[in-house]
C-alpha cells in the first residue's frame, strides 16, 4: 500500500501543481475556459475580475499541488498532503455536481473532470483514512 501513497500523491501534485500554475500564468487560456472562448462574442481575455479569480484560484489549486508533492518526501507531511489534495480535489468535484444539479449538464470535458476529481479526492481522502488508521 505504500508505493500506492506515493503514486497518488505523485499523481494528485503534478495534476494540481500543473492546473494550477496554468492558471495563474495564463488564466484566458486555461482549459476550463475554452468552451466560453470558443463562443463569439465572448472576451474573457480582458475581463480583470475573471482574471483575479482565476488566478486566486490557481494559486490555491499550485500551493496544494506543492503540499501534495512535499508528503512524498516526508512521511510526516503525508497525512496533510492527502488530506489538502483530497479536499481540493472533492471541492471541485462536489461543486461540479451541485452545478449539474442546479444549472443542468455542461459539456462532456467538465464531466469527464468531475468524474476525474471525485476519482482523485476519494483516493486521496481514502488514503488518509488507511495512513491514520
Amino acid at each position: 500500500m505504500e508505493i500506492a501513497n506515493y503514486i497518488i500523491l505523485f499523481v494528485s501534485g503534478m495534476i494540481l501543481t500543473g492546473a494550477g500554475a496554468m492558471r495563474v500564468v495564463k488564466p484566458a487560456g486555461s482549459y476550463c475556459l475554452q468552451s466560453y472562448l470558443g463562443k463569439p462574442g465572448v472576451k474573457l481575455e480582458d475581463d480583470v475580475d475573471m482574471l483575479s479569480e482565476m488566478r486566486g484560484a490557481g494559486a490555491l489549486t499550485l500551493l496544494t499541488g506543492l503540499i501534495a508533492l512535499a508528503g512524498l518526501a516526508s512521511p510526516r507531511v503525508m497525512p496533510a498532503s492527502f488530506a489538502a489534495a483530497g479536499l481540493i480535489f472533492l471541492g471541485f468535484g462536489l461543486g461540479r455536481v451541485i452545478s449539474l444539479a442546479v444549472d443542468g449538464r455542461p459539456n462532456r470535458d467538465l464531466i469527464n473532470g468531475t468524474i476525474a476529481e471525485l476519482v482523485f479526492g476519494t483516493l486521496n481522502i481514502g488514503c488518509l483514512a488507511i495512513l491514520l488508521t
